[in-house]
C-alpha cells in the first residue's frame, strides 16, 4: 500500500432505489500518476470518486486511500484523511465578491481558528503561500481581482491554486473542464499534469473530452454501466480504442459503427 495512492478492490455500489453504480471495480493509482476517468453520463466516475475521501460508503468491497482504509475511518480521522486530499470541481465554487488571493486563501481555512476577514487577517507565510500557488497557475497578476471578472478558465485556475493550499497529495478533479473552451481546457490540462509532476502529487480527473484525455493524462480508466471496460497507458491506445468506452449495448441488426460515429458527431456538435 506504501507505493498506491489509491487501492480498490471489488468496489460495489448499490443505492437504495435498486440502481447499482459501481459493479465489482478494481483499480489501484501509484504515487504521483495522472489518471483520467472517462465514460458515458451515469457509468459510475462521480460515485467512484465520493468513494475515495468517504463522502459515499460502498455496499460491498474495500476502499483505501493514502493509506487508509476509508470502509472504517469516521470521525477525526476521517477529517484528517480529507485535509490531505484536494478537490475540483466544475463550477469552480469560488465566492464571487471575493479578489482571487481570497479566494486561494481560504483552501487553509481548516489550518486556522476562527473567521477570517480580508487578506491581511490571513498569518504572512499564508499570504506568500497563495501567491505562490498563483504564480504557479499563472495568474499572480490578478491576485486583487475579483473572482467574478475573471474568465471561466482563469477562475479554474484559482480553484487549483486554493486546492493548493491545503498541501494535498492526492487531486481529485470532477469534469474541471466541461465548461471551459478548447483554449483554457487545455490550459488546465497542462497546469494539473505540471503541479503532479513537480509535487509528485496524485490527480484523478474525469473527463468527458476524449482528446484532452489522450492528450494529458498518463492514464485511461473507462467505466461502462459501473464496470471498468478499459485501464491503459494513455501512450499506448488510440483514438478508436478510447471511443469504444462509448459504446452502448446495440441492438442486433444495428451497425453499431454507425450508431458510435452518430454518438461521436453529435457530442462533438454539443460541445
Amino acid at each position: 500500500m506504501q507505493d498506491a495512492a489509491i487501492k480498490v478492490e471489488n468496489l460495489t455500489k448499490t443505492f437504495e432505489t435498486g440502481t447499482t453504480a459501481l459493479k465489482n471495480v478494481s483499480l489501484e493509482i501509484p504515487t504521483g500518476q495522472m489518471m483520467a476517468l472517462i465514460g458515458l453520463s451515469g457509468s459510475g466516475k462521480s460515485t467512484l470518486m465520493r468513494h475515495l475521501n468517504g463522502l459515499t460508503q460502498p455496499t460491498s468491497g474495500d476502499v483505501w486511500t493514502l493509506g487508509t482504509h476509508v470502509n472504517t475511518v469516521k470521525g477525526r480521522e476521517l477529517r484528517e484523511l480529507r485535509k490531505q486530499v484536494g478537490f475540483i470541481f466544475q463550477q469552480f465554487g469560488l465566492v464571487g465578491r471575493l479578489t482571487a488571493i481570497e479566494n486561494v486563501l481560504s483552501g487553509a481555512l481548516g489550518t486556522l481558528r476562527g473567521p477570517r476577514f480580508g487578506v491581511r487577517s490571513y498569518p504572512f507565510k499564508l499570504r506568500k503561500l497563495a501567491m505562490e500557488h498563483l504564480d504557479r497557475v499563472g495568474l499572480a497578476d490578478y491576485a486583487f481581482q475579483r473572482a467574478d471578472t475573471l474568465s471561466g478558465g482563469q477562475m479554474q485556475r484559482v480553484a487549483i491554486a486554493r486546492s493548493l493550499m491545503q498541501e494535498p497529495q492526492l487531486m481529485l478533479a470532477d469534469e474541471p473542464v466541461a465548461s471551459l473552451d478548447p483554449e483554457s481546457s487545455a490550459q488546465v490540462m497542462e497546469i494539473m499534469l505540471k503541479i503532479a509532476k513537480e509535487d509528485q502529487l496524485t490527480v484523478m480527473v474525469t473527463l468527458h473530452q476524449v482528446e484532452l484525455a489522450m492528450g494529458w493524462a498518463e492514464r485511461i480508466v473507462g467505466l461502462r454501466d459501473g464496470e471498468v471496460v478499459l485501464d491503459s497507458p494513455a501512450g499506448g491506445l488510440d483514438h478508436d480504442e478510447v471511443m469504444n468506452v462509448y459504446r452502448r449495448v446495440i441492438p442486433e441488426g444495428v451497425d453499431a459503427d454507425e450508431v458510435l460515429a452518430e454518438a461521436e458527431a453529435n457530442w462533438n456538435q454539443s460541445h
